[in-house]
């Protein structure tokens, strides 16, 4: 029988744990997302030892028993247990995910949930030990770490793959299908923001590590450039910027309040022009929802309008108030009988799908890493993703001057920028 992988998760906050700086979150992730799922695909005997490397091994005590309270009193037969990086009397080592990475077997799985300024030495370390990744979006920050890393990827065949859980979102799969058959695009539209409070869960990175626009605007350029696959691609990028509200306290923090990407792409084939403007904030006040989120998409024979935020659904209860609620992302009630109950989430699914993908290739079903380019956010599918925002970030570092995305002759794969004078 085949051996089951070992899964190294990178990051233990928010998203992987549900524990932010001293408690648990405030957000619609209480328990988290990525270590909820792994430990229900262990249950489902999917992977085999789960471990987790952060940066400060005094949080763990708290974080075990935090899980335990919240998860294994809330489901059936789940057990939170997993190995721990750094150790639990140590104050503070970044690099201990190293230390993790040496007790794996080549054809593991590593997943990265960390601040995006260190996904890149971090997917290097895991693909030059021959490991497969998962990456939190963006997954890296700049064209040349993308590119660099696809190169190394590909000498290794190993998987590296961005988590961008909307592509397995039942109504953004379908808007998908359909824009297939829309023709020459012409118009996009999108906006996502998160509310004010999210400014302190993100305190220790906002504004130093990354942006908004790495952090949201990601998913749908990642959407966008997907439904369009190689049929249009981005040739030049503009952002803007809103700023007063995370610069003063309560928050403090240096960073942009929302940032717009204005870019222009040609349909490859027709060389007729598109336009797209991708907005995000992390500004919001509260209201039904956690995130706010939709999109408009225009082609030359049809048109989509997406509200992800609002699908019909809305609870309200004396502890809580009014929400517009989304089980479709994470179902976090349990079964009739007790048990986790959210493998159909789009959340679950789009970690399940990369472990079941990396386990074909480290048993030898699968025997190339590229197989995976037409089903996953590979970085051989995803380097006009990575431009877009980069080219957003120099502009805004260039007080908005216009940023065009470079190819090469007759190529539709970017390869560099320039910024106008």
């Amino acid at each position: 029988m085949e051996s089951l992988p070992s899964v190294l998760v990178c990051g233990t906050g928010e998203y992987t744990t549900g524990f932010v700086h001293e408690g648990g979150s405030t957000s619609d992730k209480k328990v988290g997302v990525v270590g909820l799922v792994l430990f229900d695909l262990r249950r489902r005997k999917l992977v085999d030892k789960i471990l987790f490397a952060g940066t400060n091994g005094k949080k763990f005590p708290q974080i075990r028993e935090y899980l335990k309270n919240g998860i294994e009193k809330t489901y059936k037969d789940m057990d939170t247990s997993f190995l721990s990086f750094p150790a639990d009397d140590v104050d503070r080592d970044p690099k201990a995910y190293l230390k993790a990475m040496d007790t794996l077997k080549k054809g593991d799985l590593v997943l990265i949930f960390t601040p995006d300024d260190i996904h890149y030495e971090i997917i290097k370390a895991a693909v030059e030990k021959g490991f497969h990744v998962l990456v939190t979006k963006p997954a890296v920050q700049s064209l040349e770490h993308h590119l660099e890393l696809l190169k190394l990827a590909k000498t290794n065949n190993v998987l590296v793959t961005t988590e961008v859980h909307k592509r397995w979102d039942p109504i953004y799969a379908d808007a998908w299908t359909r824009i297939q058959n829309f023709g020459d695009f012409s118009y996009f539209y999108s906006f996502m923001s998160q509310p004010k409070k999210q400014l302190i869960t993100f305190k220790q990175w906002a504004g130093k590590s990354s942006d908004i626009s790495f952090y949201l605007n990601s998913h749908h350029v990642d959407f966008h450039v997907w439904a369009l696959k190689n049929r249009a691609i981005p040739v030049r990028v503009v952002a803007s910027a809103s700023t007063g509200v995370a610069i003063n306290p309560p928050y403090s923090i240096n960073t942009e309040d929302s940032i717009t990407l204005l870019v222009n792409w040609v349909n490859v084939e027709t060389k007729s022009s598109g336009t797209a403007i991708y907005t995000s904030s992390w500004t919001a006040s509260p209201s039904d929802v956690h995130s706010q989120q939709r999109f408009f998409f225009m082609g030359h024979k049809g048109e989509i309008t997406v509200d992800q935020a609002h699908r019909g659904y809305t609870v309200a209860t004396d502890a809580d108030g009014f929400a517009s609620v989304n089980p479709l992302f994470m179902k976090y009630t349990p079964s009739a009988n007790g048990y986790f109950d959210g493998q159909s989430g789009y959340g679950y699914k789009s970690i399940e799908e990369f472990v079941v993908a990396a386990t074909k290739l480290r048993n030898g079903s699968v025997k190339d890493s590229q197989y995976f380019d037409a089903e996953l956010a590979t970085l051989s599918t995803t380097s006009r993703t990575t431009a877009i925002l980069e080219g957003g970030l120099l502009s805004l570092r260039n007080g908005g001057k216009a940023v065009t995305i470079k190819y090469g002759e007759g190529g539709i794969d970017p390869i560099g920028f320039e910024v106008s004078v």
